[in-house]
């Protein structure tokens, strides 16, 4: 049987000296697999997928000691990937292109060429188009259709109200069909 995660007493464990390691692996064991495909899916690239992940649980072992609990461990595990997804995302656009609409096509072309869709024309039509989106309205559809968050768990990650997140998802949702209509 599967040993429940608690987080609570996860941070606990992590807080003492001698249980700090064993607290880490829980938590790895227990995020690093959705972590790395939240960073996947803003960045689609596998290697700097797996680089900026092992940057946020870097960041998670450095600064969990101060962590207030103010929020849910997982929401702020997933504002620090984001955070660095993005971060990296926009020191990629701006040291390796000249213009976003060519930083787009080398993210399709690494789309296509990636193992990432296993064949799935109707995944690979999805991905095109939230390659097409502002970096919000991707994040946003993201979150609430494939780690199907709540919006209140999306306003601590983002900061942003929950009104504005539905007007994102609702956006994100319009220009997806648009998309998948014409192509």
């Amino acid at each position: 049987m599967a040993e429940l995660f608690n987080e609570h007493e996860i941070i606990l464990l992590f807080r003492e000296e001698s249980t700090k390691q064993k607290a880490f692996v829980k938590i790895l064991d227990f995020y690093q697999k959705r972590v790395y495909w939240h960073v996947r899916r803003i960045l689609v690239n596998h290697d700097d997928a797996d680089d900026v992940t092992q940057n946020t649980f870097i960041k998670v072992w450095e600064n969990l000691q101060n962590f207030r609990q103010d929020s849910k461990l997982y929401t702020w595990i997933f504002r620090i990937a984001t955070n660095e997804a993005l971060s990296f995302l926009n020191k990629k656009r701006s040291s390796t292109t000249s213009s976003l609409q060519e930083y787009e096509t080398i993210l399709n072309e690494s789309l296509i060429a990636g193992s990432y869709f296993d064949g799935n024309a109707i995944e690979l039509k999805l991905q095109q188009a939230l390659l097409l989106l502002p970096d919000k309205q991707k994040l946003v559809f993201n979150m609430k259709y494939y780690e199907n968050m709540k919006y209140e768990e999306i306003e601590q990650i983002l900061g942003t109200s929950v009104g504005a997140l539905k007007a994102s998802y609702h956006h994100a949702v319009k220009k997806i069909e648009e998309y998948l209509k014409c192509n």
